[in-house]
């Protein structure tokens, strides 16, 4: 059954058997067993299968990066954004860097600003924690999206604080047309 899901995620691509590591595909059956923001376990592996590989490239470590890539989705879901578009949205700001820190201070793997923590009286949330960070970011994704009226550009300028601009739009867009679509 995994070949039939890896066939078609690549059938595109090359007519070939995909060459997969055993230990990778067990991690990628485990994580979709696991994971609760898909429809069913067929949608999870095969969503997990089609993400893994654009991830390897900045993430390593494939436990880390199927454990990252279901947060992803959770979180995503949660909100009711496309994880996708987070997915871009993450590697632009941060390049999938937990512990990375702005010089204007935003932390984390969406790049949040201390500031929040204080208006929703959370002092103590730790921003470089990964869930909390992707809480945080697909949060305020979501509202800047709904006060938008559905205006993906918009909303992601104003999650990047450039408003009125629209570079940060189109780099966020180029990844998700690039990489993660």
């Amino acid at each position: 059954m995994a070949f039939v899901l890896l066939s078609i995620s690549t059938s595109a691509v090359s007519l070939e058997k995909p060459t997969l590591d055993p230990a990778l595909l067990s991690l990628l059956r485990q994580a979709a067993s696991e994971a609760d923001s898909f429809d069913n376990q067929y949608d999870a592996q095969v969503w997990l299968v089609e993400k893994e590989p654009a991830l390897a490239r900045l993430v390593k470590d494939p436990t880390q990066r199927i454990s990252l890539l279901k947060l992803i989705h959770s979180e995503a879901s949660r909100a009711g954004l496309s994880p996708e578009i987070v997915l871009a949205l993450i590697e632009v700001e941060s390049h999938f860097d937990g512990y990375a820190v702005s010089s204007a201070g935003a932390q984390g793997i969406m790049q949040i600003m201390p500031f929040w923590k204080h208006e929703i009286g959370r002092p103590e949330d730790n921003l470089i924690n990964i869930q909390t960070n992707l809480r945080y970011g697909c949060t305020i994704l979501k509202y800047y999206l709904d006060r938008e009226k559905g205006r993906l550009a918009d909303a992601l300028a104003r999650y990047n604080g450039s408003y009125g601009q629209y570079w940060y739009s189109e780099r966020v867009l180029d990844s998700w047309a690039k990489h993660w679509r």
